[in-house]
Formats: C-alpha cells, sequence, structure tokens
C-alpha cells in the first residue's frame, strides 16, 4: 500500500473463489480476464485491490498457478484470520497479535472432538487461527449454539461461520473477513489514505460480515449462494449500497463499478476493433494493456490481417526503438512489430491468453514514462511470464511513442523458453 501517496480512489475488496473466480462456466476465465484488463488499464495506478478468501496460503498460491489472478495490494486469508501484504505477501504481525486474544487452537481441538457431527477438513484448511470443518447442514444451528457454550464455559471467545452449504469455521472472535477490512480501512485512515470508495464483493456466507461494514458498497455476484442471499433478504434488502448483480463472478463486480458510478466500467476486452480503442490515455499504462490484448487476439486469429493494424502499431513506435528479448537479443521495435505477421493466428483453438499485472507507470522527467509491469502467456496449461518495462515519450497531441521495451524472465515463469517468447 506504501505505494499510493494519497487516498485509492477506489478499494475492491473481493472474494476469490465463485466471486472473482469462476469454476463452473468459463474454461477459459474470460469473466476473469475482462476484470483484469480493466483494473490494470484503469485503476491499478491509483486504487487498491484485496482479495479476501476462506483459503489458507498453500491453497491461495495453488490458485494462482491454475487461474490468470493479478497480484493484489492485500491478501487476507483463511476467513480474514490472516492479512498480508504485496506479492510477497508480508504478514501483518498487529493481526496475529489481535488474533491471539482469548483464543486457544488446543482447547478447540479438544473440544470440537467431541462432536461427531464434525469432520475435519483437508489439513491444508487448518491453521493457527482456524479450524474447519464440514458439517450437515441440518445440524449447524445445533452444534453452532453447544459449541459456543462449552468454548465460554473454557474461556475463549471465537467466532463461528457457516458457509457453502457444508463449510463451518471455527475463529477468533476478532476474526472474520468484515473485522480483517474494518482493521484495514482503520489503518488506512490513520495513515491518510481511507479510499474514496470501497466496494466489497461476495458469494458465500462468509462473505456475509464484508456487508455490514459501514459507509462501503457491496455487491452478491448473480451465483451467490443461499445463506447469503437469506441474510439479504433479511438484514441488507433495503440499503441502496447493496445489490444482487445479474453477472456471474467477476462480471457482476464490473457490473457493481458500473452500477455504483465508481469510476470506468468498460473492460478494454469489451471493445472489438483496436483501432477504435482510443480512450483519452493519460497513463502510457493504458497503452501497455491494449497492446498486449491486441497480441492475444492477433495470434488466437480473433483480428483480422490487416495491414492498417502493423502501420498503426510502427507508427507509434520510435524510428530507432529497441526490443530486448529475455534472451538478451536485441531488436529493432519496428521489425518486431513486422515478425508479428507470420504469427497470425497460430495459435487459434489452443487456448492460448495474454494478461498483464502490477502495470504502474512513472513519469521520470517531463514527457518521459517508465512502465513496468508482468506480462503473462499461457497456452494450454502451460504458463510463461517476463518482467517486462517499456520505456515511452510524449509530446502533447502527440500521445505515447515507445522507445524501448525490455523484457526477463520472471521467477514465477513456470516455463522460460527464449525460442517461443516473441513479446
Amino acid at each position: 500500500m506504501e505505494r499510493l501517496t494519497s487516498p485509492p480512489r477506489l478499494m475492491i475488496v473481493s472474494d476469490l473463489d465463485d466471486t472473482m473466480v469462476e469454476h463452473r462456466n468459463d474454461n477459459e476465465n474470460h469473466s476473469l480476464l475482462r476484470f483484469n484488463s480493466l483494473w490494470e488499464e484503469a485503476y491499478r495506478h491509483d486504487s487498491l485491490l484485496v482479495f479476501s478468501t476462506g483459503r489458507a496460503k498453500t491453497m491461495y498460491k495453488k490458485l494462482r498457478k491454475a487461474r490468470p489472478l493479478l497480484t493484489p495490494d492485500v491478501i487476507v486469508t483463511s476467513v480474514g484470520t490472516e492479512i498480508s501484504y504485496g506479492k510477497s505477501m508480508v504478514p501483518d504481525e498487529n493481526w496475529v497479535e489481535i488474533m491471539n486474544n482469548k483464543w486457544n487452537r488446543g482447547i478447540v481441538e479438544e473440544e470440537t472432538r467431541k462432536f461427531p457431527e464434525l469432520t475435519l477438513q483437508a489439513e491444508t484448511e487448518q491453521m493457527p487461527h482456524k479450524l474447519s470443518f464440514h458439517v450437515d447442514k441440518c445440524k449447524v444451528k445445533e452444534v453452532t449454539k453447544e459449541l459456543y457454550q462449552r468454548l465460554e464455559k473454557r474461556g475463549l471467545e471465537i467466532k463461528i461461520i457457516f458457509s457453502g452449504g457444508i463449510a463451518l469455521d471455527v475463529l477468533p472472535k476478532g476474526g472474520g473477513k468484515g473485522q480483517a477490512l474494518a482493521y484495514l480501512l482503520k489503518k488506512l485512515k490513520t495513515e491518510g489514505k481511507l479510499p474514496l470508495n470501497t466496494l466489497v464483493c461476495g458469494d458465500s456466507g462468509n462473505d456475509t460480515e464484508l456487508f455490514t461494514i459501514p459507509n462501503v458498497y457491496g455487491v452478491m455476484v448473480s451465483n451467490a449462494r443461499e445463506e447469503l442471499l437469506e441474510w439479504y433478504a433479511a438484514n441488507g434488502k433495503d440499503n441502496s449500497n447493496i445489490i444482487h448483480a445479474c453477472e456471474r463472478c467477476a462480471g457482476g463486480i464490473i457490473e457493481a463499478i458500473g452500477h455504483f458510478k465508481l469510476g470506468p466500467k468498460l473492460s478494454p476486452r469489451d471493445v472489438s476493433d483496436f483501432l477504435e480503442c482510443k480512450a483519452d490515455n493519460v497513463n502510457p499504462g493504458h497503452a501497455v494493456v491494449e497492446f498486449f490484448l491486441f497480441y492475444e487476439r492477433w495470434r488466437r486469429g480473433e483480428i483480422e490481417n490487416c495491414a492498417a493494424y502493423t502501420k498503426s502499431l510502427k507508427a507509434s513506435c520510435d524510428p530507432a526503438g529497441v526490443f530486448v528479448h529475455p534472451s538478451g537479443a536485441e531488436k529493432s521495435l519496428r521489425g518486431t512489430i513486422d515478425e508479428l505477421g507470420k504469427y497470425h493466428g497460430d495459435k487459434k483453438d489452443k487456448k492460448f491468453r495474454v494478461w498483464t499485472d502490477q502495470v504502474l507507470a512513472t513519469e521520470t522527467t517531463h514527457g518521459t514514462w517508465i512502465v513496468k509491469l508482468d506480462k503473462w502467456e499461457q497456452t494450454g496449461n502451460e504458463r510463461k511470464c517476463c518482467t517486462t518495462t517499456v520505456k515511452f515519450t510524449s509530446k502533447e497531441n502527440e500521445g505515447f511513442v515507445w522507445e524501448n521495451v525490455q523484457q526477463t524472465w520472471s521467477e514465477e515463469s513456470e516455463v522460460k523458453d527464449d525460442s517461443t517468447w516473441i513479446i
């Protein structure tokens, strides 16, 4: 969060499974990729992205390897009992101390073993401040009431959360997604960076707390589960700041951005014609996002092999512009654009996707910009990533000119094959 020197324009706090990430009807992650390109083009530079998930860190990392997730500014894991910051996931030690208050994991283990109705989830879901079980939903009220009483008698203050129609989590009373969000908002306010707007997004019972935080907007995606809809019917339907979206998952988040007028709502992926995509770019990060989207469509054969496209791209490159390939080889930028011609449609029907992450632009001197980002490619199940630095110059009424592009293999890249990397 240190990269922002003023209050974020927007903070999105989103659950992952079946909210940001579609698991049922979107094999190519189209909805998620729509959100990704919108966020990187219009919001990354002055807003905050927070993922708030029931997953433990190990399972979150597993999801990142399977889906094209952006890197959040903050990741809240294990149903709001862990808070970490940035790409390196630095833990918030103060939050750990808060979680320790009137909590004893050993006692919770001892008491929950007395309930045959509770079945422990996988070891990967058991964390220092969270024990997770499966339970028949018809037994939830009975088990919850008795477990609260037993643990209270043992001197603990706990919280029990039921979600997904089957999952029951026991955590410290101060934990949970809502409490974690309240803590983050207080922290940001203390730093003079309270977001101008906050949008919370969820689909299940463990997201309910997010919608109870004052002065936030909320969206329940169209595929929200029964327990969240029941809570909404009883507690939230008169709150005009909460909507039940018409679209599923990340599409519902984009819908909410438009509904509440929180900022741009048109994803670059919803613009069909590259040459017509002429936004009033005041940040060269926009140009980077749009170029790599064009690159994906070109190789998938979704746009016409038309000289007007390559002519437009070459015109935006300095005649002396240089591209430094991950191998270290240097090429002419305009020559690299010419080479794209022979790759038109070569990834058709191969589940080829390209996305950009952590697109951040800095004006180093007047009219000179440096844009840094991670550029990802995926073909089938094979993923590659290059850390990319682009130098732009700009002149009034002339737009941004590409001067230099330099790429090196990212540590996150599963494959590092110089021979198959174009740009």
